[in-house]
């Protein structure tokens, strides 16, 4: 087995987004015929890992060698390079298929590299978890040979596969969140970011990293600040998630390379054990997140945190957990669901973690979301909390973001746009916060009665009232199902009590 020629990337054209969107579509077409795949959760995983090898080969391998002809070590060596195998033709069949999947796919999941910067560590850590699903060697030929055609050979090669992927990855976390995985939608991601004031030199941490949603809006908001060489590497590394599950690790590993950042920086594991097992060099400037909720951790993480703060409900342990990984002075943008804001006795774990929220940071923001923000996943009504670790929180400004004239809701079909936070931009009043005035979408409430409520945040617009004659049906379905999330946190918090006096 031998490539008959070497390809030579700068000659290659350019892949227009009509060209691109076409090679996709081809590409999954090709899949669907294969025994091996059913459904979208087989084929775009499929289709990412090739895309990532191409894109790994054009990106990071060829770039390397121009750069520095005599001295670079690429990460994949013969036979396993992409030219060695995939621009083979007649390689195919069960030839190509038996190559893939006994001596490719292993070899990349063993690879060990020289430090933390080694891409060949990512690598491994994707293709430890990649499996080749396609059954028919002929029809892996055919997908190989449509991703032959993808060129990543200028910075809008790259812009126009990472536009095209984002869609993919849209497509992905559709599928996903009927299995129950909750994606956050670009505008809530490019909010979160721009009011968090980025800067230069900041380490930035996802612990719920999932697809790369935050990291690539935060590499985004910065990339345009590096003047230098040192600056990028920096970026680079500064650029930080850890993921849990598999899948989105790859997609989210993809999608970082896909932006501009050679090696990323996302840890495959349990983000809650490795944030209690953190050390104090650990420690990050910002933190950008949707942690997962409504679930329940396994005993043996829950038991890695304090008599007292021991809870299965996997936002309280998030928000525990990122309140000690904040470096003094961080700050942190966190969505939460109405039910973890909401009372829930004082002595509850819920009240306890909020104590300590107000008492260690500045909780000086929260944003409440309009109705189906997060459709189709969930309709569970959901809050953005802003806060810096600077000391305890005075008071807290609320604001109601509207939803646009003449709807009721966010749905699928019609999601919400990054121009419906306008209003809320304009009243935030810059990095300082100056400024700000209590009108109908705004109000503030001191700290003192927040604490005097039993640390109840779930605390609604008081311009709006509560007359039941002006509220449309769907608000009072809305409240129900709101209400009814409350009182099952209140069941769990009892069990979580329950079953911690059993131990």
């Amino acid at each position: 087995m031998a490539a008959t020629t070497k390809r030579e990337a700068e000659k290659s054209p350019g892949t227009s987004q009509s060209r691109l969107a076409s090679l996709i579509k081809s590409a999954r077409d090709t899949m669907r015929k294969d025994a091996g795949m059913n459904g979208d959760l087989d084929r775009l995983p499929q289709l990412s890992w090739l895309l990532f090898l191409k894109a790994f080969d054009g990106r990071v391998e060829q770039e390397g060698e121009a750069l520095d002809p005599d001295g670079y070590r690429r990460a994949i060596e013969e036979p396993y390079r992409w030219e060695d195998w995939a621009t083979v033709p007649d390689f195919s069949g069960d030839e190509l298929k038996s190559f893939v999947n006994d001596k490719l796919i292993p070899h990349l999941a063993g690879l060990v590299g020289d430090d933390a910067e080694d891409p060949r560590n990512v690598i491994s850590t994707i293709f430890k978890d990649v499996v080749n699903r396609m059954q028919s060697g002929t029809l892996l030929r055919d997908l190989v040979d449509i991703v032959n055609q993808i060129h990543f050979v200028s910075a809008d090669d790259i812009h126009t596969m990472a536009f095209v992927y984002e869609s993919i990855l849209k497509e992905m976390r559709d599928v996903a969140g009927g299995s129950g995985e909750f994606y956050t939608p670009r505008p809530v991601n490019r909010f979160m970011v721009q009011q968090s004031f980025l800067e230069l030199g900041e380490s930035i941490l996802d612990p719920a990293s999932g697809t790369g949603g935050f990291l690539v809006q935060a590499y985004e908001a910065l990339k345009g600040q590096v003047k230098t060489d040192t600056q990028r590497r920096r970026l680079h590394k500064d650029i930080r998630g850890i993921e849990k599950k598999p899948l989105p690790y790859l997609l989210g590993s993809m999608n970082l390379l896909l932006h501009g950042i050679d090696a990323p920086h996302i840890r495959r594991g349990s983000a809650l054990l490795e944030m209690r097992n953190s050390n104090a060099a650990d420690k990050v400037d910002v933190v950008l997140t949707n942690p997962p909720f409504g679930g329940e951790e396994e005993a043996t993480v829950v038991k890695a945190f304090p008599d007292g703060f021991r809870t299965q409900e996997t936002a309280w342990l998030f928000l525990y957990s990122i309140l000690d990984q904040l470096k003094l002075g961080g700050r942190c943008a966190i969505v939460l669901p109405n039910g973890s804001l909401f009372a829930v006795g004082e002595n509850s774990i819920g009240a306890k973690i909020k104590k300590k929220l107000m008492k260690d940071c500045n909780l000086h923001t929260v944003v409440r979301l309009p109705q189906g923000v997060f459709a189709p996943y969930t309709q569970i009504p959901s809050n953005i909390l802003f806060f810096e670790k600077t000391g305890p929180t005075q008071e807290v400004w609320f604001y109601e973001v509207p939803l646009p004239e003449g709807r009721r809701g966010y749905t699928k079909t019609k999601p919400m746009r990054f121009e419906d936070f306008e209003s809320c931009v304009d009243w935030w009043g810059g990095k300082q916060r100056e400024g700000r005035e209590v009108g109908e979408q705004a109000w503030v409430v001191p700290a003192s009665d927040i604490i005097a409520s039993g640390f109840n945040l779930d605390i609604a617009n008081p311009h709006l009232g509560d007359d039941l004659k002006h509220r449309t049906p769907e608000e009072l379905v809305d409240e129900l199902v709101k209400t009814e999330m409350e009182i099952l946190g209140l069941l769990k918090e009892l069990r979580s009590g329950l079953e911690s006096a059993d131990e």
